[in-house]
């Protein structure tokens, strides 16, 4: 062995026992230190892979709420990790999320049509049904814009009715009133809330409201900060389903759009919601 030592010596090697001792350790020190390197790399892959198994519905969801929505399949593989931890693992393997902004006026509030106060504003929101919150955003395909009008509760965040088209016609906003109204199970004292686009002013919209006895609110002068909601629910759409994206045509987009508000409304928490997603807290208070 001390031959061994020396041949390694004479080579310029220099042994781990050597290493080691110059540092007042032993060699288990070291292979104890590897151990735990291994483990660590170990930890990480598995949970990368959660990650990845995760975000394959939820493409752009934030470290905070992978915290969250992981922490169960964490415990169940043992692993013990915390947010800043988390969030160096998938900042180090690019895997944070990036937020856009967008920029596309959708609104047009130079019309001949009665224009409605904001009468939510001081309004505190309990319950669902109590206040719906509208709004339109676009959505790009190769042949152009279409447009996504959706109705999103106040209290739940869950979006009751949407509807997409070619068109910023009314046509849309209507369906997706529609829509909502046919599935709520009781709209006694609902307000509609909304900007004062063309499409919520008009006559045929306000007389569907009318009809179903739903109090009527708008922002006033325009302002987006009054319809803040709605434009969060537009924002979140694109930033963590890719509705962001370009599509081949109305159906590919409508398609999307779909999976998208079925993935918010079942499986995206918020934190708005104490971490439940917007069905949860509409079923349980509805």
């Amino acid at each position: 062995m001390n031959l061994k030592k020396t041949r390694e010596k004479s080579k310029g090697f220099t042994s781990l026992s050597d290493i080691t001792a110059c540092f007042g350790l032993k060699r288990d020190a070291y292979y104890k230190y590897r151990h735990r390197a291994n483990q660590r790399l170990e930890i990480k892959k598995k949970v990368i892979a959660i990650v990845k198994n995760r975000r394959k519905s939820l493409p752009r969801e934030g470290v905070r709420k992978l915290c969250k929505s992981l922490d169960k399949e964490f415990k169940n593989t043992n692993i013990k990790i915390g947010r800043d931890t988390l969030f160096n693992i998938l900042r180090k393997h690019n895997m944070l999320t990036l937020r856009k902004k967008y920029s596309s006026r959708t609104t047009n509030s130079f019309h001949r049509f009665y224009k409605y106060k904001n009468i939510i504003k001081d309004l505190k929101v309990n319950k669902p049904n109590q206040v719906w919150v509208s709004d339109i955003t676009y959505v790009r395909t190769i042949k152009g814009f279409c447009y996504l009008a959706l109705i999103t509760d106040m209290y739940s965040r869950k979006i009751v009715g949407y509807d997409i088209s070619d068109s910023l016609e009314l046509k849309g906003c209507e369906r997706a009133l529609n829509k909502a109204l046919h599935k709520a199970k009781n709209t006694d004292g609902l307000i509609h809330h909304s900007d004062r686009g063309i499409q919520y002013c008009s006559n045929a919209y306000t007389q569907i409201l009318r009809r179903n006895n739903i109090g009527i609110s708008m922002t006033e002068d325009n302002h987006c900060y009054e319809n803040a909601m709605a434009e969060r629910v537009n924002g979140i759409l694109k930033d963590e389903f890719y509705l962001d994206q370009t599509f081949d045509s109305l159906q590919h987009a409508k398609r999307a759009a779909k999976k998208a508000i079925n993935l918010y409304n079942e499986i995206r928490l918020h934190l708005s919601l104490d971490y439940k997603t917007p069905n949860m807290v509409y079923k349980l208070t509805a």
